[in-house]
């Protein structure tokens, strides 16, 4: 029977480290259309998100019948509820990705320079949403507090987006379009804020709270 649960464990380790690669490559491909303007592209991130949708899903059901099957305890019984919390966060952070691919395919927008730091933004939070489904799967708290650390980059980032778009409304840019990358740079900035929930579920899983 342990035997057993454990292959099933092993099982959402792998589960959670694919959707995590999703996720990765939905910002990726998302990150690619704002600058390319490419609405082929975006359908495919659109897509990748339906993937992600899915993936969430059959999570859920998997850690469900792991707590109703198996019965778990102690740390096992922490890595089945940090994975059916962090699978939230990861549909999120796919259903954000999908909305800017959205705004691209219905707003025509296409960045030709990166003027707020797009992907500095974006490399950022992708980098902490594998960072932190890593540090989930193999419980290391330590790649989660620099997970969590990292935060204050991404959120300095978007300051630094606010004060250069507040400038360009101010000179009479296009109000629109500015409003549209500020969204971006919010959507980025909310990704990084998921990836922090992420690690802030792997350390539960090593100390038994949840850090919040």
């Amino acid at each position: 029977m342990r035997t057993r649960f454990d292959d099933e464990l092993d099982e959402l380790h792998k589960a959670m480290v694919e959707i995590g690669q999703l996720c990765k490559d939905t910002i990726t491909e998302t990150t690619d259309t704002l600058f390319t303007g490419d609405a082929h592209e975006a359908k495919d991130s659109i897509n990748l998100y339906h993937r992600i949708h899915k993936n969430e899903r059959e999570i859920e059901d998997s850690c469900l019948r792991l707590l109703m099957q198996q019965q778990p305890v102690a740390t096992d019984l922490r890595v089945i509820s940090a994975s059916l919390k962090a699978v939230y966060d990861l549909e999120r952070i796919g259903e954000i990705a999908a909305d800017i691919s959205e705004m691209v395919i219905n707003d025509h927008m296409s960045v030709a320079n990166d003027m707020i730091n797009l992907k500095e933004m974006s490399q950022t939070a992708a980098e902490m949403v594998n960072d932190s489904i890593t540090s989930l799967v193999k419980t290391d708290k330590d790649l989660a507090d620099t997970v969590i650390r990292r935060d204050d980059q991404v959120d300095g980032l978007f300051d630094q987006a606010k004060e250069t778009l507040i400038k360009s409304f101010k000179e009479n840019g296009n109000p629109e379009y500015l409003l549209n990358l500020l969204m971006v740079a919010k959507y980025f900035e909310k990704i990084g804020d998921h990836a922090v929930n992420i690690a802030r579920w792997a350390k539960f899983v090593e100390t038994g709270k949840s850090g919040r």
